[in-house]
């Protein structure tokens, strides 16, 4: 088993670094945080990772949740390949590819594995390999993630990003890539950062984000994957094609929850380069 759960504990069942579970009785924790005084622990679920075993402890705290209302700054987000995020006040971010540039090496652990007899020792170690460089990739593109999801947050009110069809986009062409992505595993960390540091955060239609200039509103039609500029045959806005689309996302957002919109030539927009450059956390 990978994991199991025990739906019922004892009284204080976490006291001086150990948790005391049925049957199992007390073992030693690392804990990672606090528990609040007025918490009580109700459930707990152990999973075995390559790296370890782990305790979640479900906490039952009557508190209640704040409603994050909109306010202050807002930002609207496209999310891509080339560039994973653009943000419609012109930051963008450039894809880091965790398990392509892992992928070399993976092949390399599995060809190992495949050599070794089913069951023996050697074969345990080489899989355990296999199993931590997958690890070792999920926690990179984790990190990763919580760190940009913290950036984006900074002097900012309102998120709003696209609602994809991630399953979609999956089982497509460019499958591998998106997966690689993570944008769902993004989308969810964004959202608990925005819940943290009381920012706003919604997801908006995705459909003809990239066909729809946000300066005048006129659908341009589909644009190639080399085509890399937005330009406007109507009003002659130029600017990069994945900040149109983040403009357009936050003008959706920003009629969502209310908000007078305004297009890009009445003033809305200001300061924002013609061509975005690239950048690393």
């Amino acid at each position: 088993m990978r994991s199991f759960s025990f739906p019922q504990l004892g009284q204080n069942p976490l006291t001086n670094g150990q948790v005391k579970l049925p049957v199992i009785g007390a073992i030693k924790v690392r804990q990672s945080r606090s528990i609040p005084n007025d918490g009580v622990i109700k459930q707990a679920r152990l999973t075995r990772k390559v790296s370890g075993w782990y305790v979640m402890l479900t906490v039952q705290w009557d508190v209640s949740v704040p409603q994050t209302i909109p306010h202050g700054e807002a930002v609207g987000i496209d999310v891509g390949l080339t560039s994973f995020i653009a943000t419609s006040n012109g930051l963008s971010v450039k894809r880091p590819r965790f398990f392509i540039d892992a992928e070399r090496k993976l092949k390399l652990l599995q060809q190992r594995v495949s050599k070794k007899p089913i069951g023996s020792n050697n074969w345990k170690r080489a899989t355990k390999k296999v199993a931590s460089l997958h690890e070792y990739v999920a926690n990179c593109r984790k990190d990763w993630h919580r760190k940009l999801s913290h950036k984006i947050c900074n002097d900012t009110g309102m998120v709003f990003v696209e609602d994809l069809n991630l399953i979609g986009l999956s089982r497509g062409m460019l499958g591998k890539h998106c997966l690689d992505a993570g944008f769902g595993q993004f989308f969810n960390i964004l959202e608990q950062t925005c819940f943290k540091r009381d920012v706003y955060f919604q997801k908006v239609d995705a459909r003809k984000t990239s066909q729809i200039c946000p300066n005048c509103g006129t659908e341009t039609g589909k644009k190639e994957l080399s085509q890399r500029t937005h330009v406007c045959s109507n009003c002659g806005y130029t600017t990069d094609r994945d900040v149109a689309a983040a403009q357009v996302v936050l003008q959706r957002g920003l009629a969502a929850v209310g908000h007078t919109v305004k297009m890009l030539a009445e003033g809305k927009f200001v300061g924002i380069p013609v061509k975005q450059e690239s950048s690393h956390l």
